[in-house]
């Protein structure tokens, strides 16, 4: 696909993760800088995300929005950087990026915002309960340095930026296992230039 790739974003947002994702690609991209409010609320920007949120990546004619739909529209997208799954990969891909964009997000805002469910009740979160998500995340990667199949993909990207994130706010315990990933994907090129400060 050569139609030029646009990412609608703020430095402090999960736009971050997109970026990441576009460094991983290789592709050119032009980056549109939003502050937060009112410049996210205009007819045109709404137009392209009525949620009034960033990231938005636009491509061609393709809107696409959500951070882990991103990564996944980006790896389908642009199938040379080797960042979709594998046919023997797509189960733990998908089960690892929703497990990120879901339980593992959901239970991390709401202990940050202090309404996890009760006890009693947790059967109604889609993630139970705070340590059962972070055991299931450990699990996962004190058993392998990337969630499918061993090899770095775009569930990578989006997974790892919760653990990144986590790791730096302290909404998730410093696990050895959790640190070991951090560590690895810090250290990857496409991340140093992301977080890097045009």
């Amino acid at each position: 696909m050569t139609a030029e790739l646009t990412l609608y974003t703020n430095p402090k947002s999960r736009g971050l993760i997109v970026q990441r994702m576009l460094e991983e690609i290789g592709q050119p991209y032009r980056k549109v800088v939003l502050e937060f409010g009112a410049p996210m609320r205009t007819p045109e920007f709404l137009a392209l995300n009525p949620m009034g949120k960033v990231p938005v990546l636009v491509h061609g004619e393709a809107v696409v929005t959500e951070a882990a739909a991103i990564c996944a529209y980006l790896a389908e997208a642009f199938p040379k950087a080797g960042l979709a799954p594998k046919p023997e990969e797509r189960a733990d891909y998908f089960r690892w990026m929703f497990f990120a964009a879901g339980p593992l997000e959901a239970v991390v805002t709401a202990r940050a915002l202090g309404l996890e469910a009760p006890p009693e009740r947790r059967g109604m979160a889609g993630y139970g309960d705070f340590d059962t998500v972070v055991a299931a995340l450990e699990g996962k990667l004190a058993g392998s340095d990337y969630v499918a199949g061993g090899r770095f993909t775009a569930a990578d990207v989006y997974l790892g930026a919760q653990v990144v994130w986590g790791l730096m706010f302290k909404t998730l315990p410093p696990r050895p296992a959790l640190v070991a990933y951090h560590d690895r994907l810090m250290a990857r090129p496409a991340w140093v230039r992301a977080n890097t400060p045009a």
